[in-house]
């Protein structure tokens, strides 16, 4: 049997007809619990692969007679942004658009707006919400949970998933038509997931968000009998004033010299950047405070005023890192 597909169908004018299709698992009779959705860029894999494996395995649970059992019903869209995944492309390639940027959506507008309107009207009923995204293609991100203007029950259930760091952020009116933003004033509990690099996929990354959707589901009561064994949880909890970004001050070739997700000491070197023509040092990028490396540059070219290093401190910044990094040329 097929899949059941989104309310949206576009037509081509040559060919089939494009039809958005997800998985609809557990109780049929009860409202959704959850929604996951994942692929709305296209060059975004880690997300679709990531849900794709959990459709398989929650459809084996249904199957199976015994063992552990789905008891709450699950929405799960891995790859929205078909055309772009196909094409290799951020965009939906039918109007060259950001899905992601589409949102509420109309169901009389463009392609994109239709789609987005879909999507919205799917996912909206569920209680928890998922975004799961990839970074872009210069930075590779820690997995981790993103919260916007989070209540106390999303700051609760966020640990829930047991990845390495929880990151909460104030509403942007940039990105006031994202999925994520749409979401909010259905109530209900949202959250998006950020992980790896995108066009690319990490099969590392990919398994630690796997585990964390599975713990998410066990922890919230959505799966039964499910034996997980014992994750090394170590886990933090970052506000916006805890976050500090480490920009190129000059332009160059960066190497990094540290690894993702390692916790650095105040003064460490981070990487340094090369002259690409000369072959010299122009910079050496040094840990201001100690933290956890959450973002690292994987595009060497940098410009001046790029992202090289996003640290996360556990405790508030204060001034004294003007000077800091001041003599950074950051």
């Amino acid at each position: 049997m097929n899949p059941p597909a989104l309310p949206f169908t576009l037509e081509a004018p040559l060919g089939s007809a494009f039809r958005l299709q997800y998985h609809d698992l557990g109780p049929r009779e009860r409202p959704p619990r959850l929604a996951l959705v994942a692929g709305l860029s296209g060059l975004e894999l880690n997300g679709v692969f990531v849900l794709a494996r959990l459709a398989d395995f929650l459809t084996s649970l249904e199957r199976r007679g015994d063992g552990p059992r789905l008891r709450e019903r699950v929405l799960i869209l891995p790859a929205v942004n078909l055309s772009g995944l196909n094409a290799r492309s951020r965009t939906w390639s039918y109007e060259d658009s950001d899905l992601n940027r589409a949102f509420p959506g109309s169901e009389e507008g463009d392609s994109s707006q239709r789609i987005a309107a879909a999507v919205l009207e799917l996912t909206r009923p569920a209680y928890y919400r998922v975004d799961v995204h990839s970074s872009n293609l210069d930075i590779e991100e820690l997995p981790q949970v993103r919260l916007y203007a989070p209540n106390d029950d999303e700051r609760a259930s966020a640990c829930l998933f047991g990845l390495p760091a929880i990151l909460e952020r104030p509403l942007n009116p940039h990105f006031g038509a994202s999925l994520a933003h749409a979401w909010r004033q259905y109530g209900g509990e949202n959250f998006v997931i950020q992980s790896g690099l995108a066009g690319q996929l990490q099969p590392g990354h990919c398994e630690t968000v796997f585990r964390a959707l599975l713990a998410f589901l066990e922890r919230t009561d959505m799966v039964e009998g499910l034996s997980l064994a014992d994750m090394e949880e170590d886990l933090h909890y970052f506000g916006l004033d805890q976050t500090l970004p480490l920009l190129a001050g000059q332009p160059g070739l960066f190497v990094p010299r540290i690894e993702l997700g390692r916790w650095v000491q105040a003064g460490e070197r981070l990487g340094s950047v090369y002259d690409g023509f000369g072959g010299q040092v122009r910079a050496e990028v040094l840990a201001p405070v100690g933290g956890l490396v959450a973002s690292l540059r994987r595009q060497p070219l940098a410009y001046a005023g790029d992202l090289l290093v996003r640290l996360l401190s556990p405790r508030p910044l204060d001034d004294r890192l003007d000077w800091l990094l001041h003599d950074q040329a950051q």
